[in-house]
Protein backbone atom coordinates (compact mmCIF):
# COMPACT_ATOMS: atom_id res chain seq x y z
CA UNK A 1 0.00 0.00 0.00
CA UNK A 2 1.33 3.36 -0.96
CA UNK A 3 0.75 6.88 0.65
CA UNK A 4 0.69 9.51 -1.85
CA UNK A 5 0.22 13.10 -0.96
CA UNK A 6 0.72 16.46 -3.25
CA UNK A 7 2.04 18.91 -0.76
CA UNK A 8 1.24 22.70 -2.17
CA UNK A 9 4.20 25.22 -2.86
CA UNK A 10 4.17 28.70 -3.42
CA UNK A 11 4.76 28.32 -7.12
CA UNK A 12 1.60 26.61 -7.26
CA UNK A 13 2.93 23.17 -9.12
CA UNK A 14 3.14 21.06 -6.07
CA UNK A 15 5.54 18.47 -4.45
CA UNK A 16 3.79 15.01 -4.46
CA UNK A 17 5.59 12.14 -2.06
CA UNK A 18 4.87 8.60 -1.63
CA UNK A 19 5.14 6.66 0.91
CA UNK A 20 5.78 2.97 0.61
CA UNK A 21 4.99 0.37 3.39
CA UNK A 22 8.31 0.12 4.91
CA UNK A 23 9.63 4.12 4.38
CA UNK A 24 10.59 6.84 6.32
CA UNK A 25 9.93 10.90 6.08
CA UNK A 26 11.30 13.27 8.10
CA UNK A 27 9.97 16.79 8.19
CA UNK A 28 12.98 19.36 9.91
CA UNK A 29 12.65 23.05 10.08
CA UNK A 30 12.56 25.53 12.32
CA UNK A 31 9.70 26.73 14.83
CA UNK A 32 6.79 28.59 13.11
CA UNK A 33 7.73 26.96 9.25
CA UNK A 34 4.44 24.93 9.14
CA UNK A 35 5.38 20.87 9.96
CA UNK A 36 2.80 20.96 12.57
CA UNK A 37 0.15 21.56 9.43
CA UNK A 38 2.07 19.68 7.23
CA UNK A 39 1.73 16.65 9.31
CA UNK A 40 -2.30 17.86 9.74
CA UNK A 41 -2.06 17.73 5.72
CA UNK A 42 -0.53 13.97 5.37
CA UNK A 43 -3.01 13.06 7.72
CA UNK A 44 -6.20 14.50 6.65
CA UNK A 45 -5.20 12.92 3.27
CA UNK A 46 -4.85 9.44 4.80
CA UNK A 47 -6.92 9.58 7.92
CA UNK A 48 -9.04 6.61 7.25
CA UNK A 49 -5.43 4.50 7.35
CA UNK A 50 -3.22 6.66 9.85
CA UNK A 51 -2.23 7.01 13.57
CA UNK A 52 -1.20 10.35 14.65
CA UNK A 53 0.73 10.80 18.12
CA UNK A 54 1.11 14.71 18.99
CA UNK A 55 3.68 16.64 20.00
CA UNK A 56 1.62 18.05 22.75
CA UNK A 57 0.87 14.34 23.63
CA UNK A 58 -0.10 13.81 27.53
CA UNK A 59 2.90 11.85 28.57
CA UNK A 60 1.55 10.91 32.25
CA UNK A 61 -1.11 7.76 33.42
CA UNK A 62 -4.18 7.92 35.03
CA UNK A 63 -3.54 4.46 35.94
CA UNK A 64 -1.79 1.49 35.30
CA UNK A 65 -5.03 -0.75 34.08
CA UNK A 66 -7.67 -0.51 31.39
CA UNK A 67 -9.97 1.95 32.12
CA UNK A 68 -12.16 1.82 28.90
CA UNK A 69 -14.70 -0.58 28.31
CA UNK A 70 -14.04 -2.48 24.82
CA UNK A 71 -16.77 -0.54 23.50
CA UNK A 72 -15.82 2.72 25.50
CA UNK A 73 -12.73 2.62 23.59
CA UNK A 74 -14.02 1.87 19.95
CA UNK A 75 -16.83 4.73 20.40
CA UNK A 76 -13.44 7.24 21.45
CA UNK A 77 -10.86 6.38 18.76
CA UNK A 78 -13.77 6.46 16.14
CA UNK A 79 -14.46 10.51 17.85
CA UNK A 80 -11.00 10.75 17.88
CA UNK A 81 -10.49 10.15 14.49
CA UNK A 82 -13.23 12.51 13.17
CA UNK A 83 -11.91 15.10 15.51
CA UNK A 84 -7.92 15.20 14.14
CA UNK A 85 -8.99 16.18 10.91
CA UNK A 86 -9.86 19.44 12.28
CA UNK A 87 -7.80 22.32 11.91
CA UNK A 88 -8.21 22.72 15.44
CA UNK A 89 -5.96 19.35 16.12
CA UNK A 90 -2.63 21.17 15.00
CA UNK A 91 -2.65 22.95 17.88
CA UNK A 92 -5.53 21.57 20.60
CA UNK A 93 -6.01 18.24 22.22
CA UNK A 94 -9.02 17.41 24.03
CA UNK A 95 -8.52 13.49 24.22
CA UNK A 96 -4.78 13.78 25.18
CA UNK A 97 -5.54 11.25 28.66
CA UNK A 98 -7.77 8.95 26.32
CA UNK A 99 -4.82 8.55 23.90
CA UNK A 100 -2.67 6.93 26.63
CA UNK A 101 -5.72 5.22 27.88
CA UNK A 102 -5.64 3.44 24.33
CA UNK A 103 -2.28 3.37 23.85
CA UNK A 104 -2.73 0.67 27.14
CA UNK A 105 -5.85 -0.63 26.34
CA UNK A 106 -4.05 -1.92 22.94
CA UNK A 107 -0.87 -2.98 24.84
CA UNK A 108 -3.20 -5.28 27.22
CA UNK A 109 -5.38 -6.13 24.66
CA UNK A 110 -2.67 -6.83 22.10
CA UNK A 111 -0.98 -9.72 25.26
CA UNK A 112 -4.71 -11.06 25.30
CA UNK A 113 -5.05 -11.61 21.77
CA UNK A 114 -2.09 -13.42 21.36
CA UNK A 115 -2.86 -15.30 24.20
CA UNK A 116 -6.12 -16.81 23.56
CA UNK A 117 -4.78 -17.54 19.97
CA UNK A 118 -2.49 -19.76 21.40
CA UNK A 119 -5.04 -21.26 24.21
CA UNK A 120 -7.21 -21.60 20.93
CA UNK A 121 -4.97 -23.74 19.52
CA UNK A 122 -4.79 -26.30 21.92
CA UNK A 123 -8.17 -26.80 22.94
CA UNK A 124 -8.17 -28.02 19.40
CA UNK A 125 -5.55 -30.19 19.58
CA UNK A 126 -3.46 -28.08 16.99
CA UNK A 127 0.17 -28.25 19.30
CA UNK A 128 1.56 -27.57 15.92
CA UNK A 129 -0.10 -24.13 15.83
CA UNK A 130 0.08 -23.21 18.87
CA UNK A 131 4.01 -23.41 18.66
CA UNK A 132 3.55 -21.41 15.62
CA UNK A 133 1.49 -18.70 17.04
CA UNK A 134 3.88 -18.67 20.47
CA UNK A 135 7.05 -17.81 17.98
CA UNK A 136 5.61 -14.60 17.41
CA UNK A 137 6.83 -12.42 20.21
CA UNK A 138 3.73 -10.22 21.90
CA UNK A 139 4.28 -6.20 21.52
CA UNK A 140 5.28 -6.64 25.49
CA UNK A 141 8.19 -8.47 24.70
CA UNK A 142 9.53 -6.63 21.86
CA UNK A 143 8.78 -3.85 23.88
CA UNK A 144 11.02 -4.67 26.83
CA UNK A 145 13.69 -5.57 24.34
CA UNK A 146 13.54 -1.83 22.77
CA UNK A 147 13.70 -0.62 25.82
CA UNK A 148 16.98 -2.39 26.97
CA UNK A 149 18.09 -1.50 23.38
CA UNK A 150 17.20 2.10 24.03
CA UNK A 151 19.35 2.50 27.13
CA UNK A 152 16.18 2.26 29.16
CA UNK A 153 16.69 -0.03 32.07
CA UNK A 154 12.85 -0.57 32.90
CA UNK A 155 10.73 -4.12 32.31
CA UNK A 156 7.12 -3.92 32.05
CA UNK A 157 4.83 -6.85 32.69
CA UNK A 158 0.80 -7.41 33.06
CA UNK A 159 -0.04 -8.59 36.58
CA UNK A 160 -3.17 -9.57 38.22
CA UNK A 161 -6.30 -7.52 36.91
CA UNK A 162 -4.73 -6.43 33.99
CA UNK A 163 -2.31 -3.86 35.53
CA UNK A 164 0.72 -2.67 33.93
CA UNK A 165 3.92 -2.65 35.94
CA UNK A 166 7.43 -1.97 35.63
CA UNK A 167 10.73 -2.87 37.43
CA UNK A 168 13.95 -1.33 36.89
CA UNK A 169 17.22 -4.00 36.96
CA UNK A 170 15.52 -6.52 39.25
CA UNK A 171 13.46 -4.50 41.43
CA UNK A 172 10.22 -4.72 43.17
CA UNK A 173 7.34 -3.57 40.56
CA UNK A 174 5.72 -0.56 40.44
CA UNK A 175 2.96 1.48 38.59
CA UNK A 176 3.94 2.51 34.89
CA UNK A 177 2.37 5.79 36.11
CA UNK A 178 5.49 6.54 38.45
CA UNK A 179 7.56 5.83 35.50
CA UNK A 180 10.15 8.99 34.26
CA UNK A 181 8.49 11.65 31.67
CA UNK A 182 11.31 10.04 29.32
CA UNK A 183 9.91 6.56 30.48
CA UNK A 184 6.14 7.24 29.57
CA UNK A 185 6.80 9.11 26.78
CA UNK A 186 9.07 5.69 25.27
CA UNK A 187 6.19 3.67 26.25
CA UNK A 188 3.32 5.72 24.84
CA UNK A 189 5.41 5.91 21.27
CA UNK A 190 6.56 2.39 21.15
CA UNK A 191 3.12 0.62 22.60
CA UNK A 192 1.31 2.89 19.71
CA UNK A 193 3.57 2.01 17.31
CA UNK A 194 3.64 -2.01 17.69
CA UNK A 195 0.11 -1.87 18.10
CA UNK A 196 -1.74 -0.45 15.05
CA UNK A 197 -2.90 -2.81 12.27
CA UNK A 198 -0.63 -3.70 9.59
CA UNK A 199 -0.68 -0.58 6.76
CA UNK A 200 -0.93 1.71 9.00
CA UNK A 201 0.70 5.52 8.52
CA UNK A 202 1.90 6.76 11.47
CA UNK A 203 2.77 10.35 12.24
CA UNK A 204 4.95 10.88 15.08
CA UNK A 205 5.46 14.74 16.16
CA UNK A 206 8.26 15.37 17.95
CA UNK A 207 9.31 12.21 19.44
CA UNK A 208 12.22 13.90 21.26
CA UNK A 209 10.06 15.51 23.61
CA UNK A 210 11.31 14.39 27.24
CA UNK A 211 13.78 12.22 25.44
CA UNK A 212 17.43 12.33 25.32
CA UNK A 213 18.42 11.71 21.97
CA UNK A 214 20.55 8.39 22.99
CA UNK A 215 17.38 7.23 23.87
CA UNK A 216 15.28 8.20 21.54
CA UNK A 217 17.50 7.88 17.99
CA UNK A 218 18.22 3.79 19.09
CA UNK A 219 14.28 3.61 19.62
CA UNK A 220 13.17 5.23 16.65
CA UNK A 221 15.15 2.97 14.46
CA UNK A 222 14.52 -0.18 15.96
CA UNK A 223 10.66 0.66 15.84
CA UNK A 224 11.04 1.07 12.01
CA UNK A 225 12.61 -1.95 11.56
CA UNK A 226 10.08 -3.42 13.74
CA UNK A 227 6.95 -2.66 11.46
CA UNK A 228 8.08 -2.86 7.92
CA UNK A 229 4.52 -3.26 7.53
CA UNK A 230 3.76 0.75 8.14
CA UNK A 231 5.11 4.07 6.84
CA UNK A 232 5.91 6.54 9.18
CA UNK A 233 6.30 10.41 8.76
CA UNK A 234 8.31 11.78 11.46
CA UNK A 235 8.32 15.66 12.83
CA UNK A 236 11.48 16.68 14.74
CA UNK A 237 13.88 19.62 15.14
CA UNK A 238 16.69 17.36 16.01
CA UNK A 239 18.68 17.04 12.33
CA UNK A 240 20.99 14.34 13.46
CA UNK A 241 17.67 11.86 13.60
CA UNK A 242 17.53 11.55 9.88
CA UNK A 243 21.05 11.05 9.59
CA UNK A 244 20.48 7.89 11.62
CA UNK A 245 18.22 6.56 9.77
CA UNK A 246 20.18 7.11 6.23
CA UNK A 247 17.34 5.21 4.02
CA UNK A 248 14.89 7.49 5.21
CA UNK A 249 13.65 10.39 2.96
CA UNK A 250 13.75 14.44 4.43
CA UNK A 251 11.88 17.24 4.11
CA UNK A 252 13.09 19.80 4.68
CA UNK A 253 10.12 22.54 5.98
CA UNK A 254 11.48 26.50 5.37
CA UNK A 255 8.15 28.26 5.55
CA UNK A 256 4.47 28.44 5.02
CA UNK A 257 1.84 30.93 3.25
CA UNK A 258 -1.49 31.59 5.07
CA UNK A 259 -4.86 32.02 3.24
CA UNK A 260 -6.66 33.66 6.05
CA UNK A 261 -5.77 31.65 9.18
CA UNK A 262 -5.36 28.48 7.35
CA UNK A 263 -1.99 27.50 5.99
CA UNK A 264 -2.11 26.72 1.86
CA UNK A 265 1.59 26.32 1.10
CA UNK A 266 4.53 25.17 2.34
CA UNK A 267 8.12 26.14 0.97
CA UNK A 268 10.10 23.20 1.25
CA UNK A 269 12.56 20.83 -0.16
CA UNK A 270 13.05 17.06 -0.57
CA UNK A 271 16.26 15.28 0.13
CA UNK A 272 15.75 11.51 -0.95
CA UNK A 273 17.40 8.75 0.32
CA UNK A 274 18.59 7.21 -3.19
CA UNK A 275 21.00 10.19 -3.45
CA UNK A 276 24.14 9.21 -2.35
CA UNK A 277 25.33 12.41 0.05
CA UNK A 278 28.14 12.36 2.05
CA UNK A 279 26.60 12.02 5.44
CA UNK A 280 28.75 15.07 6.89
CA UNK A 281 27.24 16.77 3.98
CA UNK A 282 23.67 16.18 4.86
CA UNK A 283 24.47 17.04 8.40
CA UNK A 284 25.64 20.44 7.13
CA UNK A 285 22.80 20.57 4.76
CA UNK A 286 20.01 20.14 7.30
CA UNK A 287 18.51 23.32 8.59
CA UNK A 288 20.86 25.11 6.46
CA UNK A 289 19.20 28.10 4.41
CA UNK A 290 18.89 27.36 0.34
CA UNK A 291 22.16 29.65 -0.28
CA UNK A 292 25.40 27.98 1.23
CA UNK A 293 28.53 28.99 2.34
CA UNK A 294 31.53 26.78 3.20
CA UNK A 295 34.34 28.48 4.86
CA UNK A 296 37.62 27.42 6.58
CA UNK A 297 37.82 27.11 10.47
CA UNK A 298 35.19 26.36 12.99
CA UNK A 299 32.22 26.99 14.18
CA UNK A 300 33.96 29.41 17.12
CA UNK A 301 36.67 30.45 14.63
CA UNK A 302 36.96 33.63 13.23
CA UNK A 303 36.12 32.93 9.36
CA UNK A 304 32.59 31.47 10.50
CA UNK A 305 31.62 34.75 13.05
CA UNK A 306 32.70 37.35 10.09
CA UNK A 307 30.85 35.95 6.97
CA UNK A 308 28.10 35.42 8.91
CA UNK A 309 27.73 38.96 9.68
CA UNK A 310 28.82 39.73 5.66
CA UNK A 311 26.74 37.48 4.47
CA UNK A 312 23.33 37.33 6.68
CA UNK A 313 21.30 35.51 3.61
CA UNK A 314 23.60 32.31 3.61
CA UNK A 315 23.99 29.63 6.14
CA UNK A 316 27.67 30.02 7.04
CA UNK A 317 28.92 26.48 7.08
CA UNK A 318 32.89 26.01 8.70
CA UNK A 319 35.05 23.42 7.39
CA UNK A 320 38.08 22.46 8.83
CA UNK A 321 40.31 23.15 5.82
CA UNK A 322 40.32 24.22 2.33
CA UNK A 323 40.46 20.98 0.81
CA UNK A 324 37.44 19.99 2.93
CA UNK A 325 35.72 23.12 1.98
CA UNK A 326 36.62 22.51 -1.70
CA UNK A 327 35.32 18.72 -1.09
CA UNK A 328 31.97 19.47 0.26
CA UNK A 329 30.83 22.15 -2.46
CA UNK A 330 31.97 20.02 -5.06
CA UNK A 331 30.21 16.78 -3.38
CA UNK A 332 26.90 18.96 -3.14
CA UNK A 333 27.10 20.77 -6.48
CA UNK A 334 27.62 17.06 -8.02
CA UNK A 335 24.25 15.55 -6.24
CA UNK A 336 21.11 15.73 -8.79
CA UNK A 337 18.58 15.93 -6.58
CA UNK A 338 20.43 18.74 -4.23
CA UNK A 339 19.60 21.45 -7.86
CA UNK A 340 17.98 23.46 -5.30
CA UNK A 341 20.83 24.29 -3.05
CA UNK A 342 23.17 27.35 -4.30
CA UNK A 343 26.40 26.44 -2.62
CA UNK A 344 29.88 28.34 -2.57
CA UNK A 345 33.45 27.94 -0.83
CA UNK A 346 35.25 31.08 0.39
CA UNK A 347 38.75 29.85 1.35
CA UNK A 348 41.99 31.96 2.09
CA UNK A 349 44.45 32.79 -0.58
CA UNK A 350 47.55 32.17 1.10
CA UNK A 351 49.23 33.58 -2.19
CA UNK A 352 47.61 31.57 -4.38
CA UNK A 353 48.57 32.33 -8.42
CA UNK A 354 45.63 33.77 -10.45
CA UNK A 355 45.26 30.62 -12.48
CA UNK A 356 44.39 28.51 -9.12
CA UNK A 357 41.81 31.17 -8.10
CA UNK A 358 40.23 31.24 -11.31
CA UNK A 359 40.22 27.36 -11.78
CA UNK A 360 38.73 27.26 -8.31
CA UNK A 361 35.98 30.22 -8.90
CA UNK A 362 35.00 27.71 -11.65
CA UNK A 363 34.36 25.28 -9.34
CA UNK A 364 32.42 27.50 -7.05
CA UNK A 365 35.25 27.80 -4.43
CA UNK A 366 36.62 31.73 -3.84
CA UNK A 367 39.89 32.88 -2.46
CA UNK A 368 40.06 35.66 -0.26
CA UNK A 369 42.02 38.65 -2.30
CA UNK A 370 43.95 39.18 0.85
CA UNK A 371 46.12 36.59 2.17
CA UNK A 372 44.13 35.42 5.30
CA UNK A 373 40.68 36.95 7.09
CA UNK A 374 42.85 38.08 9.70
CA UNK A 375 43.58 40.93 6.97
CA UNK A 376 40.27 41.77 6.81
CA UNK A 377 40.10 42.37 10.80
CA UNK A 378 43.32 44.26 10.87
CA UNK A 379 42.77 45.97 7.68
CA UNK A 380 43.92 49.62 8.04
CA UNK A 381 40.54 51.69 7.26
CA UNK A 382 38.71 48.84 10.04
CA UNK A 383 41.48 49.59 12.29
CA UNK A 384 40.74 53.35 11.56
CA UNK A 385 36.44 52.95 12.32
CA UNK A 386 37.20 50.96 15.42
CA UNK A 387 39.59 53.17 16.64
CA UNK A 388 37.56 56.46 16.48
CA UNK A 389 34.42 54.60 17.77
CA UNK A 390 36.81 53.95 21.38
CA UNK A 391 38.32 57.12 21.08
CA UNK A 392 34.51 58.50 21.41
CA UNK A 393 34.46 56.86 24.60
CA UNK A 394 37.67 57.38 26.25
CA UNK A 395 38.49 61.17 24.95
CA UNK A 396 41.48 59.62 22.62
CA UNK A 397 42.37 60.83 19.58
CA UNK A 398 41.80 57.78 17.27
CA UNK A 399 44.58 59.23 14.37
CA UNK A 400 47.13 58.93 16.95
CA UNK A 401 45.95 55.50 17.87
CA UNK A 402 46.41 54.25 14.90
CA UNK A 403 49.54 55.87 13.80
CA UNK A 404 51.19 54.14 17.36
CA UNK A 405 49.71 50.67 16.36
CA UNK A 406 51.14 50.65 13.04
CA UNK A 407 54.84 51.74 14.12
CA UNK A 408 54.21 48.85 16.72
CA UNK A 409 53.10 46.23 14.37
CA UNK A 410 56.21 47.53 12.03
CA UNK A 411 58.54 46.69 14.55
CA UNK A 412 57.29 43.70 15.74
CA UNK A 413 57.12 42.21 12.19
CA UNK A 414 60.57 43.18 11.53
CA UNK A 415 62.35 40.00 13.64
CA UNK A 416 60.43 37.85 11.84
CA UNK A 417 60.54 39.84 8.15
CA UNK A 418 62.72 36.59 6.36
CA UNK A 419 60.30 33.91 8.01
CA UNK A 420 57.24 35.44 6.47
CA UNK A 421 58.89 35.81 3.26
CA UNK A 422 59.79 31.68 3.31
CA UNK A 423 56.57 31.34 4.20
CA UNK A 424 54.95 32.86 1.27
CA UNK A 425 57.87 31.91 -1.05
CA UNK A 426 56.85 28.23 -0.72
CA UNK A 427 53.84 28.24 -2.17
CA UNK A 428 55.08 30.15 -5.06
CA UNK A 429 57.82 27.46 -5.23
CA UNK A 430 55.31 24.98 -5.07
CA UNK A 431 53.36 26.03 -8.16
CA UNK A 432 56.31 26.64 -10.14
CA UNK A 433 57.18 23.00 -9.79
CA UNK A 434 53.73 21.78 -10.69
CA UNK A 435 54.43 23.57 -14.06
CA UNK A 436 57.34 21.43 -14.82
CA UNK A 437 55.69 18.20 -13.73
CA UNK A 438 55.96 15.58 -17.07
CA UNK A 439 52.81 15.19 -19.05
CA UNK A 440 51.98 12.21 -20.69
CA UNK A 441 54.02 13.27 -24.20
CA UNK A 442 57.18 13.95 -22.33
CA UNK A 443 57.16 10.02 -20.56
CA UNK A 444 55.98 8.77 -23.62
CA UNK A 445 59.42 10.54 -25.28
CA UNK A 446 61.68 9.61 -22.47
CA UNK A 447 63.68 12.92 -23.05
CA UNK A 448 65.01 13.55 -19.39
CA UNK A 449 63.20 16.91 -17.64
CA UNK A 450 65.33 18.86 -15.07
CA UNK A 451 64.08 22.14 -13.00
CA UNK A 452 66.60 24.49 -11.34
CA UNK A 453 64.74 26.48 -8.49
CA UNK A 454 67.15 29.54 -7.59
CA UNK A 455 65.73 29.45 -3.48
CA UNK A 456 67.93 31.84 -2.84
CA UNK A 457 67.24 34.39 -5.32
CA UNK A 458 63.57 33.95 -4.54
CA UNK A 459 63.57 34.23 -0.64
CA UNK A 460 66.28 37.73 -1.37
CA UNK A 461 63.50 39.17 -3.72
CA UNK A 462 60.56 38.87 -1.24
CA UNK A 463 62.27 39.91 1.73
CA UNK A 464 63.18 42.84 0.01
CA UNK A 465 59.83 43.75 -1.11
CA UNK A 466 58.93 42.69 2.48
CA UNK A 467 61.55 45.29 3.92
CA UNK A 468 60.33 47.89 1.24
CA UNK A 469 57.09 48.11 2.63
CA UNK A 470 57.81 48.06 6.82
CA UNK A 471 60.29 50.92 6.25
CA UNK A 472 57.71 52.74 4.06
CA UNK A 473 54.91 51.68 7.04
CA UNK A 474 53.25 50.70 4.52
CA UNK A 475 51.09 48.37 6.98
CA UNK A 476 48.16 47.85 4.69
CA UNK A 477 50.22 46.00 1.99
CA UNK A 478 51.98 43.73 4.74
CA UNK A 479 48.78 42.69 5.88
CA UNK A 480 47.29 41.76 2.60
CA UNK A 481 50.21 39.68 1.45
CA UNK A 482 51.99 37.67 4.51
CA UNK A 483 50.33 35.50 7.02
CA UNK A 484 51.27 38.09 9.83
CA UNK A 485 48.67 36.06 12.07
CA UNK A 486 52.11 34.31 12.86
CA UNK A 487 53.60 37.21 14.65
CA UNK A 488 53.49 39.31 17.48
CA UNK A 489 52.04 42.10 15.50
CA UNK A 490 48.56 41.61 15.46
CA UNK A 491 48.57 41.45 19.39
CA UNK A 492 50.53 44.78 19.56
CA UNK A 493 47.44 46.21 16.78
CA UNK A 494 45.34 45.65 19.11
CA UNK A 495 46.61 47.06 22.46
CA UNK A 496 47.27 50.10 20.88
CA UNK A 497 43.95 51.11 19.60
CA UNK A 498 43.31 50.79 23.28
CA UNK A 499 42.12 46.87 23.78
CA UNK A 500 43.50 44.09 26.30
CA UNK A 501 43.99 41.88 23.26
CA UNK A 502 43.39 40.22 20.14
CA UNK A 503 39.94 38.39 21.26
CA UNK A 504 38.48 41.81 22.49
CA UNK A 505 39.35 43.44 19.79
CA UNK A 506 38.09 41.12 17.06
CA UNK A 507 35.05 41.41 19.21
CA UNK A 508 34.53 45.15 18.68
CA UNK A 509 35.29 44.53 14.88
CA UNK A 510 32.22 42.26 14.80
CA UNK A 511 30.08 44.57 16.78
CA UNK A 512 30.81 47.34 14.32
CA UNK A 513 30.03 45.29 11.30
CA UNK A 514 26.56 44.84 13.41
CA UNK A 515 26.20 48.54 13.86
CA UNK A 516 28.04 50.70 11.07
CA UNK A 517 26.42 50.40 7.15
CA UNK A 518 29.71 52.02 6.11
CA UNK A 519 31.96 49.30 7.35
CA UNK A 520 30.15 46.22 6.53
CA UNK A 521 29.56 47.71 2.75
CA UNK A 522 33.25 48.21 2.59
CA UNK A 523 34.08 44.72 4.31
CA UNK A 524 31.15 43.50 1.72
CA UNK A 525 33.48 44.94 -1.55
CA UNK A 526 36.12 43.31 -0.60
CA UNK A 527 34.93 39.97 -1.97
CA UNK A 528 33.99 40.86 -5.52
CA UNK A 529 31.84 38.24 -7.80
CA UNK A 530 31.47 36.50 -4.26
CA UNK A 531 29.16 39.27 -2.71
CA UNK A 532 27.45 39.81 -5.99
CA UNK A 533 26.34 36.02 -5.70
CA UNK A 534 25.14 35.92 -2.00
CA UNK A 535 23.69 38.88 -1.86
CA UNK A 536 21.41 38.77 -5.07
Amino acid sequence: MAFVTTIPTPAGSGLTIQLDKGQVLFLVGANGTGKSSLMHQFYSAHHANSRRISAHRQTWFSSNAITLSPEQKRQTESTIKGIDTSPQARWKDDYSAQRASIAIYDLIDAENVRARSIAGAVDKGQIDLAKDLSLKDAPLKVINELLRLSNISIEVSIHQNEQVLASRCGSPTYSVAELSDGERNALLIAASVLTVPPGTLLLIDEPERHLHRSIISPLLTLLFSKRPDCAFVVSTHDVMLPLDNPTAKTLLVRGCTYSGNVVSGWDVDLLDSAEHVDESLKRDILGARRLVLFVEGESHSLDASLYALVFPNASVVPKTSCREVIHAVNGVRGAASLHWLRVFGLIDNDRRSSSEVDQLREQGVYALPVFSVESIYYHPKIQSLVAARHAAVTGSDATSLVAEATERASAALRPHARRLSERVVEHALRDELERHFPTSKDIASGNPISVTIDVRTAVETELSTLNGFLERKELQAVIERYPIRETPALSEISKKLGFQGREQYESAVRKLLMDDTEALTFVRSMFGRLSGELME
